[in-house]
């Protein structure tokens, strides 16, 4: 039976102010339907129901998940005692399905990433899990390039050996690549055997584990004496332990970089792995003047190619300005050029390292 991961940890600090420890990005409402954990469960919803649905989350942000997913069991909610990277969630997620059903196909998605095209999108799933499915395979959808990013890492593919399901591509993954600098991905773009890495995989449970016995030896001990409680009395002590005694690591770079028989399935549907305040402006309808109102109120003079995000009821005025986001919270105000939205996570940084700030995150 195929299964859907769902990893919902991460704290999402370039969305500041929006984006809070309490609240991070993956329980907000961006786009004006559902919030994006809500999103990517239901773009699956013919594929995978939400009782095959497991998440991962910090452990503060269980009862959000059960708030915004109340279909998904609550056994399936893993609340991470502390955050450690993508590998030991999804080997605690491996071994958690592999006691529930011993042939289960895993697919493994971040909570926050949005697709304009989800018909699309699930026809090249359905091609990863047919290809999953028929044996010890790692398969990972790629994002076909349209620019030379260098914000993404790439799955150089061995375009050269095709084989179809679903009516889909997949092609033998010869290396992945960290984020290049412009002149290298301009070369990785030319070539046409590079895709961008989505950070999704499709795979056996039973597959994965073996790779982590290879791999990553200790960290597979440790899940598998989780395993022995995670379905009884123990269940949050088993995986405390296991986090506690776990390593931070990536599951790109603990299991994909070194294993054999990997697959990439690639496709353009419209995907954008919403990273700060400008995919919301790539992303959100605008009006003639190129600006973006997410607000009660707002008024514009000589300004154009704007953001304003504000839920306090105030009257929010640009003048003058071009490509700006103006964000505000009860909390906080933000304004940042568009172009260095990147930054607002040096923002965080800062009010971390002062205690008279930290109420603010």
């Amino acid at each position: 039976m195929v299964h859907a991961v769902i990893m919902a940890g991460g704290s999402g600090t370039r969305f500041w102010p929006k984006s809070t420890k309490q609240l991070p990005k993956q329980f907000l409402n961006l786009f004006g339907e559902g919030t994006m954990i809500q999103n990517t469960a239901k773009r699956i919803e013919e594929l995978i129901p939400q009782e095959r649905i497991m998440v991962v989350t910090n452990d503060r942000y269980v009862n959000i998940v059960e708030e915004q997913l109340p279909e998904v069991p609550r056994q399936n909610i893993v609340g991470e005692a502390v955050a450690k990277n993508t590998a030991p969630c999804v080997a605690i997620a491996a071994e958690m399905l592999s006691k529930k059903d011993p042939e289960a196909v895993m697919v493994v998605l971040p909570a926050d990433h949005h697709i304009k095209k989800p018909k699309e999108f699930n026809q090249i799933l359905k091609a990863a899990i047919a290809k999953a499915d028929t044996g010890d395979n790692l398969v990972t959808i790629g994002i076909e390039p349209n620019r030379p990013e260098t914000g993404y890492g790439y799955i150089h593919a061995n375009n050269t050996v095709e084989e179809s399901r679903e009516n889909k591509s997949i092609h033998p993954v010869r290396a992945f690549k960290e984020k290049p600098d412009a002149e290298t991905a301009k070369e990785f773009l030319a070539s046409g055997d590079y895709y961008w890495n989505s950070g999704m995989f499709i795979w056996k449970a039973k597959t994965i584990l073996d790779q982590f016995r290879q791999h990553l030896p200790e960290m597979h001990q440790l899940v598998e004496a989780a395993g022995e409680g995670v379905y009884g009395d123990h269940h949050d002590e088993s995986i405390n332990d296991f986090y506690h005694a776990c390593e931070s690591i990536s599951i790109d770079y603990g299991i994909m970089e070194k294993a054999s028989e990997v697959f990439v399935v690639p496709g353009d549907f419209g995907w954008n792995d919403v990273g700060s305040w400008t995919a919301i402006y790539e992303l959100d309808e605008k009006n003639e003047d190129g600006n973006i109102i997410n607000a009660d109120h707002a008024t514009f003079s000589e300004a154009k190619n704007n953001l304003v995000v504000s839920s306090s009821g105030k009257m929010v005025s640009v003048v003058g300005l071009d490509g700006v986001a103006v964000v505000e919270t009860d909390e906080a105000i933000l304004v940042c050029r568009l172009d260095k939205a990147q930054g607002v996570k040096d923002i965080v940084q800062q009010l971390k390292e002062k205690e008279e700030f930290k109420k603010f995150l």
